[in-house]
């Protein structure tokens, strides 16, 4: 019989990976910190003599406490059209370290997780699982309650809910820098046609600010035209690579007042995702 020192080690080295199953299950660097911290409690309870995969096993325990944590968001969620950022996976600077830039390649872009944010739980569950982690349908089938056949499915059809967010292909990310860069530009001078030319005609602008002054704008025009007319005191921004992608910080006075996360198609920007909600940004670490 194994004891608790053994599931304590074998729990840390797991570690990074269970959180990252939890971060794209959640979206939240804090729940996702919490259904870790839960699971953790299960796992010393359990006696997990008969585990021949602990890996598995550990994925498997993790999952379940996130899809009881996204059921429970769901039924807490008053207005279903709520316009959510999820916690962004931020990297500022110029002197980036190259292991920490290709963790952050591999992370999953901030408009996709949007997306996952709509999906049924146990679609997100399987498609996070099989796409993400490469977890087996029938590993999956039990932590949703239903038949590999049909864990298949719910993955398939999130699967469709999602296609088209994420860019295919290799990044040109000298090519992305310029685009934001010449976004901020535009944005600082008020340059309403300059910012229209960088943007697709169907973009989106989604601003999380915790509360009112949430909102979700579509079409280039009325995105520029919300950035046109922003200004703000003593504002200043920089360049981030945020979830592997390109993204601005914005700073009043030393203090992080918003993330924005671009994705960009074919050379034009297709959707801006922006925090401002003040409470999660200061709980982010900023590098």
């Amino acid at each position: 019989m194994q004891d608790e020192e053994f599931w304590a080690a074998q729990f840390e080295e797991h570690r990074p990976r269970l959180r990252a199953v939890a971060y794209r299950m959640l979206g939240s660097f804090a729940e996702a910190e919490d259904a870790v911290q839960e699971s953790w409690l299960r796992v010393s309870r359990a006696s997990g003599d008969d585990v021949e995969n602990i890996s598995g096993w550990l994925t498997t325990i993790v999952s379940r406490q996130c899809l009881n944590m996204l059921r429970s968001r769901a039924t807490r969620r008053e207005d279903p059209l709520d316009v959510r950022v999820p916690d962004p996976v931020v990297e500022s600077g110029e002197g980036v370290d190259p292991a920490e830039q290709g963790a952050l390649a591999d992370s999953v872009g901030l408009a996709l997780l949007v997306v996952l944010e709509a999906l049924d739980p146990a679609e997100r569950l399987a498609f996070v699982l099989h796409d993400m982690f490469a977890v087996p349908f029938e590993e999956i089938a039990p932590i949703v309650g239903r038949t590999p056949a049909t864990a298949r499915q719910l993955a398939s059809r999130a699967r469709r809910r999602i296609q088209g967010v994420a860019p295919t292909g290799q990044p040109d990310r000298a090519r992305q820098r310029e685009i934001v860069d010449a976004w901020l530009a535009a944005a600082r001078g008020g340059d309403f046609a300059g910012l229209v030319t960088l943007l697709h005609p169907d973009a989106a602008l989604r601003v999380d600010t915790g509360g009112a002054g949430s909102k979700l704008v579509r079409g280039a025009a009325e995105v520029a035209g919300q950035a046109a007319m922003y200004r703000a005191a003593g504002l200043r921004a920089q360049f981030a690579v945020v979830n592997g992608g390109p993204g601005i910080i914005s700073v009043i006075d030393g203090r992080v007042t918003g993330v924005l996360a671009f994705t960009v198609a074919d050379g034009l920007i297709v959707e801006i995702d922006i925090l401002a909600d003040p409470q999660r940004l200061a709980a982010l670490n900023f590098a």
